[in-house]
Parts: C-alpha cells; structure tokens; sequence
C-alpha cells in the first residue's frame, strides 16, 4: 500500500510540474507599453495636422501588432513661440514619457531642452526640421535643401532664365526654411545668372497674417517690376498668392512658386496663381517619426537620417494618381 501511495503521489506531482512548466510556456510576457510625445512646431496649419494624422497611423498600426502605444500631440499655436516648444519638452522629460517625436522650431533654441531629456534617458527622434546637436536617434526630414534647389529650377525656366526675382523668407532659425532658401538662392546663383535679386532678406513670419502683411509690403515697392516670386512654406505661400490676386497680379501675370501642400495652395495652383508647388509627404514623415522610435525603444538599429523624399507639383501633373495622395491626404481617417 504504501508503495502504492508512492507513486500516486509522484504522478500527482508530475502531472502537477507538466501542467505549471505548460503554463509557463503557453504564456507570453504581456507587451512592453510605450508613450511617446509628438511636438510640432505648430498646431494650426494643415502640414501640422498631416504630421498628426501620421503619428496616429503608427499608433493605429502598432496596435493592431498587438503594442501598446499612447501617442500624445502637444505643441505651440503658433510656429514662433520658442518659449512654448521649450516648456512643453521640459514638461515631457519631467513626465518621463518613453520618448520624443520633436519637430525643433529653432535649430539652435531647443539644443538644450534636447539635450537635458536624453541625459534623463528619455531618446529624442527629429522630425522635418534640423536642431544643432547630434545627440538624437534620428533626423526624420524632407532633403529640404533639394527642394529650394527643385523649386529655383521651376521658377528659372518658367521664367526663361531672366527676369526679377524675390525670395520672401519664412522665419530665422527655422532650419528647414533656410535649407530651402539656401538651396533655391544657390541654384539661382549658377544656373539662371541672368535672373535678378529683387529681395531676398524679407521675413513672413509665422500666420498668414504676419505673411500678408510682409507680401503687400513688398509688392508696394517692387510689384511694378517683379516676374517672379518663392516663398517656403505654407503661410507665406498662400498669404502671397492672395496678396498678388489683390493688386491685380494673381493668373500667372507674376509667376509663383510655394512649398507644401495645403488645401487653399492646391487650391491657388489650380486656378492658375501658382505655377509650381514643392511637396512634402507629412503624413509619411510623422508615421516614419513614431515608428522610428518605437523600433530604437524595441533596441533594433535604425537609421541616423531618413528622407522622406520631395516632390514638384505643377498644373500638369497634379491630377496623376501619386501626386493626388499627396495633395489630398486622408486626414479624417486618422484623426478620428
């Protein structure tokens, strides 16, 4: 009997170990959850919301692999409040978020902030626009550069390679903005040395208000003898388009070419305003951004810096199916 007991008791024990060690196997570790801050440099303009709605796609599609991610948008109004950007960072870093999707709206003002979250171990991607430092994982952008350079060549040969020219920059120490001013300057210089100079040194500042404002400033004084116009980005595209229709100007009479791709500048290229738009693929940039950092946080290597690639856009080819995803992005879809 009690050899017996014995071995009823040693199977108990068996079948007891098989049943804990199948448990164990049949369980996996529940998944790592992350939550990671995207900071624009604004929330107003429609690139800003494509950037968003790319953040949320990663969300969407991490999900449904089965990772917990909470994606948190935070950002400045307006595009030049320094102050704002910094806190919101600061604020990031004290939360201990997972990490930062950071789109710096002054390369050399938010070197700091950057700096004090990756010393608290919080990883920092850039997003569309540079920062001095090289402290970050990576540098997700449009080769801004290349587009000044793309939209100096629309301009040069729609104006034949002489003409008057001005350049209505955007705002200083935004390094994406100066990359395309540098890059459409530097292509002007050699290729069209017959074009002329009118202005280059005017700043729209960061609405369409304060672009409109420096667009009538300068066609008060230049608009009798001006052929051309580039302006790089958003506000100051459209804020010009409008105030060339004003003095009667818009139709081409003063050829024009912008960057970006917002509702009433798709809008201004159709009805013949515009004659050239540089474009960049937010929606990409911002999905590319989170899921960027999401494969650092999972420890697999990525790149340093990713293009995410810049295209022209003229009334010829905007109705090609490529294009068209481009310009009408579905925002709605991911910003629910």
């Amino acid at each position: 009997m009690k050899s017996l007991r014995f071995f009823v008791v040693a199977a108990v024990l068996v079948v007891s170990g098989c049943s804990k060690n199948g448990a164990a196997n049949n369980s996996a570790a529940p998944p790592k959850a992350y939550t990671i801050a995207v900071i624009p440099k604004g929330t107003t303009h429609e690139f800003w919301k494509s950037i968003n709605a790319g953040a949320f796609k990663a969300r969407d599609e991490l999900a449904a692999q089965g990772i917990k991610l909470d994606v948190i948008w935070k950002g400045p109004l307006k595009e030049d409040d320094r102050d704002q950007q910094i806190q919101t960072v600061e604020n990031f870093t004290s939360r201990r978020v997972s990490g930062l999707v950071l789109a710096p709206l002054d390369s050399q003002a938010l070197v700091r902030p950057v700096d004090s979250a990756i010393q608290a171990k919080i990883p920092v991607v850039i997003i569309d626009s540079g920062l001095k430092s090289d402290q970050y994982v990576s540098f997700v952008a449009t080769d801004n550069y290349k587009g000044g350079q793309m939209a100096a060549e629309r301009l040069g040969k729609l104006l034949g390679g002489k003409g008057n020219v001005i350049l209505l920059r955007y705002a200083v120490g935004s390094a994406s903005t100066e990359e395309r001013e540098a890059g459409f300057l530097d292509v002007l210089k050699k290729q069209f040395p017959e074009i002329k100079l009118l202005s280059s040194d005017q700043y729209a500042g960061p609405t369409r208000e304060s672009g409109y404002q420096a667009s009538q400033n300068l066609l008060n004084r230049f608009g009798r003898e001006v052929d051309g116009i580039f302006c790089p980005c958003e506000p100051p595209t459209i804020a010009m388009a409008k105030a060339l229709r004003d003095i009667g100007k818009g139709g081409g009479k003063v050829k024009m070419v912008g960057f970006d791709a917002g509702s009433q500048s798709v809008a201004d290229l159709k009805n013949g305003d515009v004659q050239g738009l540089v474009v960049q693929n937010p929606v990409f940039m911002g999905y590319k951004g989170v899921m960027t950092m999401v494969e650092h946080l999972q420890g697999k290597k990525v790149e340093k810096r990713i293009d995410t690639g810049v295209v022209l856009v003229t009334p010829e080819n905007a109705d090609q199916p490529d294009i068209k995803e481009l310009l009408y992005p579905p925002l709605e879809k991911y910003l629910k």
